[in-house]
């Protein structure tokens, strides 16, 4: 458990220290980014600045300020500062930290805020563990996570605490939390005076990828292989060259990206497609993973408007599995791109949907006695398959009248074919089939 005082005072030397630690903002107006809601004038920073705060829930990626925004909230207002990381700790670490807040609060009257660093790894008990301190005063709860809260938080814990979404951090912030650390004399790179090209800064920055904490790393590493007094192109270059775009495996930041590369075949735009499938790749997913989805957007938005599309998804998928990379993710591209390129239809989705909704709210249909099976002399003699007219013994193989459907349902239609691709035919075609059902009826 982390107090103030080891956040504040710290007896290690300063250069021991990372520098991504070193260069923490000490106040508001030094904090980077987030300016929806520290800005002049946003709610949490009128909270902040008037001591009027609740607790709070910190949402966003790595390096986005969240353990540092809740120091500085506490270091604001006075505050005994509790830090406990949910990797870490349990139950028993709790009870201490609020022992400690007790303590505090008897002796001087101090508040404490209690910090917890991925605070959906908690699970339900130990979630609920903190309510009723909250609930009584006795800690101002402040938790940080990458993972939706929605999903990962108790709603008792969530219905406490105002959630605030942080961002990844801009090229341009990052830019400038380099130029601070080069320039710093106390806590950043200023004793080595040090110099960095604008260009070799904005690559550290972008190389950073949103993330604050990880700009101030490369930054010290880069400068930790310069021997001069100016940080060379071969250094910086080495270091960005080893980076990997942010892809979290399983949370919010996997689940987005591939919802992006759907949502880009569905609306047709080809480029993005491709955009949002390299990133997941470059970010380390794996391929017979968006593979599979690949699959499933064959179907589910282009459908019998091309059916090819599927036939090259599972081709794409099959490549991958028997060459693996990076030949199989060129089929995967490729597929990809038809995709997106190809006309649109979610009619087979719809009709899928619209059937399984109807089969399981209504009650179990009696099979036409017509369309049963007569594999025995006494279902021959109970009429199955009686009347059953064979369509390829009927003009173009269509039994004109015939019915399928139990007779309860009677032309219930669920397929809807759409103005795109193949399916204008598979339209005019079932149209034509059901104009000679209406007249083979009529005639009856």
């Amino acid at each position: 458990m982390t107090s103030t005082e080891d956040l504040f005072v710290n007896e290690t030397p300063e250069m021991v220290r990372p520098l991504a630690d070193r260069m923490r903002p000490e106040t508001l107006d030094q904090f980077l980014g987030q300016a929806h809601i520290v800005g002049e004038g946003k709610p949490l920073r009128m909270a902040i600045e008037s001591d009027r705060l609740h607790s709070l829930i910190f949402w966003g990626p790595p390096g986005t300020g969240k353990t540092t925004l809740a120091t500085l909230i506490a270091r604001r207002s006075g505050a005994l500062f509790l830090s406990l990381s949910a990797v870490l700790s349990g139950v028993k670490d709790i009870r201490a930290a609020v022992e400690q807040a007790r303590d505090a609060q008897r002796s001087s009257g101090q508040k404490t805020v209690l910090f917890i660093d991925e605070v959906h790894r908690f699970n339900k008990a130990q979630q609920d563990a903190f309510l009723p301190h909250v609930e009584d005063g006795t800690v101002l709860f402040i938790g940080a996570t990458t993972e939706n809260p929605s999903f990962e938080l108790n709603n008792a814990l969530l219905s406490r605490a105002r959630t605030y979404v942080l961002k990844s951090l801009t090229a341009d912030d990052l830019e400038r939390i380099i130029e601070q650390a080069l320039a710093d004399t106390e806590r950043g790179l200023g004793k080595r005076q040090l110099k960095l090209a604008p260009e070799l800064r904005r690559l550290l920055a972008e190389a950073a990828d949103g993330d604050a904490r990880r700009a101030l790393n490369l930054l010290e590493i880069s400068a930790d292989l310069t021997t001069d007094d100016v940080i060379a192109r071969s250094a910086v270059e080495e270091v960005a060259s080893g980076n990997v775009r942010r892809f979290d495996k399983g949370g919010d930041a996997f689940y987005d990206q591939i919802s992006a590369l759907h949502k880009s075949v569905r609306g047709s735009a080809p480029d993005a497609a491709l955009y949002w499938f390299a990133r997941m790749i470059d970010g380390g997913c794996d391929p017979l993973y968006v593979a599979r989805r690949v699959v499933r957007m064959a179907s589910e938005d282009i459908g019998n408007a091309d059916p090819r599309a599927l036939t090259i998804a599972l081709n794409a998928w099959e490549t991958q599995e028997r060459l693996g990379s990076p030949e199989g993710e060129l089929a995967i591209a490729q597929a990809v791109l038809y995709l997106a390129c190809a006309p649109k239809s979610n009619a087979v989705y719809m009709a899928y949907k619209a059937v399984m909704a109807d089969i399981r709210q209504s009650a179990s249909h009696e099979i036409p006695v017509h369309l049963r099976n007569a594999p025995t002399k006494l279902m021959k003699e109970l009429g199955y398959g009686h009347a059953y007219r064979y369509a390829h013994d009927e003009p173009d193989a269509f039994a004109a009248g015939e019915r399928y459907l139990p007779e309860t349902m009677s032309d219930t239609r669920y397929y809807y074919p759409v103005e795109r691709g193949l399916e204008i035919k598979i339209g005019e075609k079932l149209e034509r089939l059901r104009a000679l059902d209406r007249q083979a009826r009529d005639k009856k």
